[in-house]
């Protein structure tokens, strides 16, 4: 029933009709997670990197009310330029968002539920939302997770965001069954930098090895997605001392703004960026091209079993 809300672009749609591999890429990174005109730079050069490794790639947002999987370069202009004027959509939103015929930028979340309505199974992004710090009395915790729990996609990120509480995120997904793999690594990566001191379940060395373990576990009929965390080049990575003392400082202007919910996240990124005089920003940019290269990749793998 939801294919009546669902357009998928014309480059898209034919590559799934013919059994190519897709890779589908969320919008909030343009309209909130990057200034103009940055953001489009970023958007295009992501796709362009996603085909260069054998995929489709399916930038996913909604527009006029339209879920839409595969945008064109002039409606990622639109979202980079609209901006934060666009409604970042969680689960929570689309249904308001399609019933108004409103534009919402999707999330990991309502990336996650539109790539699987279309039957996009990989999806690449910078870095997944979390358990926030302080969590245990503000109980701010991403939608992320429960998505991650319960749609059966494969996320692949640079870990979750280094402005979270990195340990309770990992409990959390463990007690939801998601499991957590390392790219070439046992540790979890903290984002902006490669070492967190956390420990992920598997260690996979490969994109036809994280294809195999995604193909099983649909095969087994297990329910929800998997979250592969694969780290920063080790180039672009930054100082895990530094990053943390510019987030701790965006932390406490938050709480003394009163910033909470939604806004919490594009407030501390944005922040952090200033703090280090953008070298965040950069970071950002270079993770997300990493993990678009590792995705097309593995969706080519995954297509290949198929």
């Amino acid at each position: 029933m939801y294919q009546q809300y669902l357009d998928l672009s014309p480059e898209v749609k034919a590559a799934l009709e013919a059994g190519k591999p897709v890779v589908a890429l969320e919008s909030t990174i343009i309209s909130h997670g990057m200034p103009y005109p940055k953001n489009v730079e970023t958007a295009l050069s992501v796709e362009k990197i996603i085909r260069e490794n054998g995929a489709t790639p399916a930038t996913i947002a909604i527009i006029g009310g339209r879920l839409k999987a595969g945008l064109t370069p002039e409606e990622i202009e639109y979202f980079g330029k609209k901006g934060t004027a666009i409604t970042k959509a969680s689960r929570r939103d689309l249904a308001m968002l399609v019933a108004r015929g409103e534009d919402g930028a999707t999330t990991v979340t309502t990336t996650m539920m539109i790539a699987h309505m279309a039957g996009i199974k990989i999806f690449a992004t910078g870095g997944i939302g979390g358990v926030h710090r302080g969590a245990e009395t503000t109980m701010d915790i991403s939608a992320d997770l429960e998505e991650l729990a319960n749609t059966p996609v494969m996320v692949i990120c640079a870990g979750a965001k280094a402005i979270l509480d990195l340990g309770l995120t990992l409990e959390y997904l463990e007690t939801h069954g998601v499991p957590v793999l390392g790219y070439g690594t046992e540790e979890l990566p903290a984002f902006y930098s490669r070492h967190s001191g956390l420990k992920v379940d598997y260690r996979v060395d490969s994109p036809e090895e994280l294809a195999k373990a995604f193909y099983v576990q649909s095969a087994l009929g297990l329910k929800g997605g998997m979250l592969v965390t694969n780290p920063i080049p080790e180039e672009y990575a930054m100082d895990g001392t530094a990053i943390n003392d510019a987030i701790e400082t965006a932390l406490k202007m938050m709480n003394e703004r009163g910033i909470h919910g939604k806004e919490s996240t594009p407030f501390l990124l944005a922040t952090v960026k200033d703090l280090t005089g953008g070298e965040s920003l950069e970071s950002n940019i270079r993770l997300v091209y990493n993990n678009a290269a590792l995705a097309a990749k593995t969706a080519a793998a995954l297509n290949a079993l198929q």
